[in-house]
């Protein structure tokens, strides 16, 4: 029984290191193109007409003024209700809503089931005889745990059978988008299967939780609920590995390209990136342009044919 603990171990090990690898690869890339799409949230005062501080005249010799508080409400509402999904494809949002609020109510039963571990290691079981916040541990970790698993099961199942049935859709449908859907199926299925009829309270679940922090030996209560944890363990290490973890690419593609609207001035940051990046040769195939050379020659030579 070691070996799961072993697993289980691995698994966070192997996901965190990946969603890391993941976000230093777009924290290190080239200076993107920035869409300077209008609205952009944190424009205090002119978000709602789309309007930005260029409207100012000499906006450079002006201070500009943020309204981080919007910008993180537009965030929420994209992360938690999928905003974009429902405006543009409510077809589709009627699965993948779901499936993603469910997954977020899965990561909150996961956090719980730690919290109650540690709370066990301190002697106070999660149990609502135990006072206000053991009982609130321990039906947050009920309901999270149910809800999420179903909500996300369902969605992945809703959005499995739209990449199937969806004619359009299948054009652009990979192996791997069925392989990863119907591994979400799956889990859930092993994972409801073995919590009704072995720990419906989530009570082993946390024990084992509490085994992976004090290092000492699990109890297992049957052969589904090893299934289970064997299968929760492979999704989490499988999740960060494929475009499924694509949260943390939309970080970046919000900040760094639909919002980024930071001026370049001279000296700046920006600034000094370009400068670097127009050094680098081109490497285009095309009859239009000479490859080899660096792009400040290509601009400068094409600058000179204008004039």
């Amino acid at each position: 029984m070691i070996l799961i603990q072993y697993l289980t171990y691995a698994a966070v090990l192997i996901a965190f290191a990946a969603m890391f690898a993941k976000a230093w690869r777009y924290i290190k890339a080239p200076t993107h193109f920035r869409w300077e799409l209008y609205p952009v949230p944190h424009e205090k005062g002119r978000a709602e007409y789309g309007g930005s501080y260029l409207e100012e005249l000499d906006w450079w010799s002006k201070p500009r003024h943020t309204d981080k508080v919007k910008e993180i409400m537009e965030m929420l509402s994209e992360i938690l209700f999928l905003k974009g999904v429902f405006h543009h494809n409510r077809r589709v949002w009627i699965s993948s809503f779901p499936f993603h609020f469910g997954m977020y109510l899965c990561i909150g039963w996961l956090l719980l089931l730690l919290l109650g571990g540690i709370m066990q290691i301190n002697g106070l079981e999660p149990a609502p005889q135990n006072g206000f916040f053991a009982g609130a541990v321990h039906y947050l970790t009920v309901f999270c745990g149910y809800a999420g698993l179903i909500l996300s099961g369902l969605g992945a199942a809703g959005l499995l059978q739209w990449r199937v049935f969806d004619k359009e859709q299948r054009r652009f449908n990979s192996p791997a988008e069925y392989i990863n859907l119907m591994f979400f199926v799956i889990v859930v299925g092993i994972t409801l299967y073995s919590h009704f009829t072995l720990d419906a309270g989530f009570a082993f679940l946390r024990g084992f939780v509490q085994s992976l922090i004090t290092f000492s030996p699990p109890v297992i209560p049957g052969t589904m609920f090893t299934a289970e944890i064997i299968a929760v363990s492979l999704l989490i290490m499988y999740i960060p590995l494929t475009r499924m973890s694509h949260f943390v690419a939309k970080y970046f593609l919000y900040h760094s390209v639909r919002w980024n609207d930071e001026p370049n001035e001279r000296g700046s940051k920006i600034e000094k990136n370009i400068i670097e990046l127009l050094k680098q040769k081109v490497a285009w195939q095309g009859p239009h342009i000479q490859t080899g050379k660096p792009w400040t020659d290509v601009v400068k030579e094409m600058t000179d044919e204008q004039k």
